[in-house]
């Protein structure tokens, strides 16, 4: 029910009633604005878009604990760490009391803009404006808003990463200058296992009857601790084994159990980053001449040694366990250029055997040419 009346100080009195009978009132000046008021209001019933105005009272600090509780059956323990981390540090300090209602885009653009001058890198600005983004959204599946203010909001640009690639004859140097870590080198640079795949890689994994790591959990770190979870993405895959990984791989897991650790630490238990970059790979690339290597660049390796053997996107993308080829090619696609050349003079070699299988004839003589009356 709605009406509008006039008082006796001459202003409007514009007033409805929401589904719970709740009556809420503007007084305006004119009449029109009154009735286009009313008519907003009812347009937002209509769409389905109606929020009550006391529920955009509700604050980004009271609805952040409502998208955290959400998220922690949806991401990954680590993750939920990284979140609770970038609201703690960035995005409650300035919005803990802001009312939902309030914020507005330029606000929001505003508070990027002043995390960027204060030296947050932009991939952390962008993280933290993800975090606000989706409380707000929470806030909107909530009816406590109509339309969040965080879309459209312009971010700062990631600057793209510069991927390193090793060559055979590099990474077979580095897996000799690895000493008794040699195969985990060259499981990480032949295999593109993720660090967390690899040391959390264990007997039972390694199919050798039919030269396949199967790769269905990996190790993470929260709060230096090391425990054990699920892949990435969350879904089992098979990586291939070269002759010489399957042969290296049965001589060294020989006589252990199937739940042993095919490469443990030193004294037992997981292998842990920061330790082995600073007993053997910091060292190992620096005599090698690759000093400023991470591990990580092995895994690109492993991709850029798989495009060059004749692997096809589907194929790095399932031995890299990618949510999809897409994602796979906006990494290594430009790896495949090289192909264009391949592709033409693959392409002159077919024409030239079929010309020649072809009874001697030239391309045009052979063709059956049908005219149309």
């Amino acid at each position: 029910m709605a009406s509008i009346q006039r008082r006796q100080d001459g202003r409007w009195r514009a007033r409805y009633r929401d589904s719970s009978g709740k009556e809420h009132a503007r007084h305006l000046g004119r009449k029109t604005d009154a009735q286009r008021w009313l008519d907003e209001v009812t347009t937002s019933v209509v769409t389905g878009q109606y929020v009550d105005p006391k529920a955009g009272r509700s604050t980004i600090g009271a609805l952040a604990p409502v998208w955290l509780q959400v998220k922690t059956s949806r991401v990954k323990p680590k993750t939920l760490v990284g979140y609770q981390s970038l609201l703690e540090t960035h995005v409650l300090p300035r919005w803990r009391d802001a009312a939902v209602s309030t914020i507005t885009t330029a606000d929001i653009e505003a508070w990027v803009s002043q995390l960027t001058s204060d030296g947050l890198s932009a991939s952390r600005t962008r993280q933290a404006y993800l975090v606000l983004k989706g409380v707000l959204d929470t806030a909107v599946k909530a009816r406590k808003l109509a339309v969040s203010p965080a879309h459209g909001v312009e971010l700062p640009r990631t600057p793209q990463s510069t991927r390193e690639y090793l060559t055979i004859a590099q990474l077979e140097a580095l897996a000799d200058a690895a000493g008794p870590h040699a195969l985990l080198i060259r499981v990480l640079g032949y295999g593109g296992l993720r660090w967390g795949e690899a040391v959390g890689l264990t007997v039972r994994q390694c199919d050798l009857l039919r030269s396949r790591l199967v790769i269905d959990h990996a190790v993470t770190e929260i709060g230096g601790k090391l425990s054990d979870g699920t892949t990435k993405s969350g879904k089992r895959r098979e990586i291939p084994l070269s002759r010489f990984l399957r042969d290296g791989l049965a001589a060294h897991v020989a006589g252990r159990k199937p739940d042993d650790l095919v490469f443990p630490a030193p004294l037992g238990g997981y292998l842990r980053t920061s330790n082995f970059r600073k007993a053997c790979f910091d060292p190992s690339a620096r005599a090698v001449g690759l000093n400023g290597l991470v591990p990580h660049s092995l895994r690109h390796t492993a991709a850029s040694l798989a495009i060059q053997a004749g692997a096809n996107i589907k194929v790095v993308q399932s031995m890299l366990g990618h949510a999809s080829a897409t994602m796979t090619w906006d990494l290594y696609g430009h790896l495949y250029d090289d192909d264009l050349d391949q592709v033409a003079d693959r392409l002159g070699e077919v024409r030239e055997r079929f010309l020649q299988t072809s009874c001697g004839l030239p391309a045009d003589q052979g063709m059956t040419v049908v005219q149309l009356a």
